[in-house]
């Protein structure tokens, strides 16, 4: 089992992918409020670390988005959680440490080696009796869940181009006053410039345009600066 010791035997680990150079200011700033708010923990720092030694991407949430998110599913009290994008589980086990111990995270996962990868840092971290992982394309996985067991909570982080996709199977499985966090949809501003037109930056702005419309939902966007640099995440609540 992990230990939770309040002193760090070493600096954490920082991640290194990001859309944009961040300020160095953002990033003393981040370590700064990180140094009186977010304990060193070993099972975080391990899942960090052993996820890039087996070669998995460094786009996991930073350590204060991670910890946000683990309150606001105790804000809500959430019992059911749905996670599309595992990776390595880093932001799956503040989840996972957010719902009471009959809770559920489910969490999709596109590639077998990242699944794997998720599942030892789970098994360090003492949560996989609360994780469920389905492996494959998440637009059909997630078709595999019935709308009749509801989540309290959906954390879309997977390809941006599939974001309206995500987004309607989650509502599906969401119940009313259910919450919908959709990360990554400011990049670096990109998605207000009308110059770039990626495959990214088109499906952040299509589900723009559908929640725009859509009656069932109330949303809004925040913009973040940190050590990642400049993004942020669009928070709906299923009405």
């Amino acid at each position: 089992m992990a230990s939770t010791d309040s002193t760090p035997p070493q600096a954490p680990y920082r991640r290194r992918t990001m859309l944009s150079k961040p300020d160095p200011n953002w990033v003393r700033s981040d370590d700064f409020h990180a140094s009186f708010l977010i304990p060193y923990d070993d099972a975080l720092e391990h899942a960090l670390k052993y996820s890039v030694e087996k070669g998995l991407p460094e786009i996991n949430v930073h350590a204060g988005q991670g910890k946000l998110l683990n309150l606001l599913a105790r804000t809500i009290g959430a019992k059911r959680i749905l996670e599309v994008g595992t990776l390595g589980g880093y932001s799956t086990i503040w989840f996972a440490r957010g719902v009471p111990e009959d809770g559920q995270v489910v969490t999709c996962e596109l590639k077998d080696d990242f699944a794997k990868v998720a599942r030892e840092n789970f098994e360090y971290a003492g949560v996989s009796d609360k994780v469920k992982i389905l492996v494959g394309p998440a637009a059909e996985t997630l078709q595999t869940l019935p709308s009749e067991e509801k989540f309290d909570l959906a954390f879309i982080d997977a390809d941006k181009a599939s974001n309206l996709t995500y987004f309607l199977q989650a509502k599906r499985v969401v119940r009313r006053g259910g919450v919908i966090i959709v990360d990554n949809v400011i990049r670096n501003g990109t998605v207000a410039n009308p110059d770039i037109d990626d495959e990214n930056v088109r499906g952040v702005r299509k589900l723009l345009e559908h929640i725009k419309n859509d009656k069932e939902v109330d949303a809004t966007t925040i913009g973040t600066v940190s050590e990642k640099g400049y993004d942020g995440f669009l928070y709906a609540l299923y009405l």
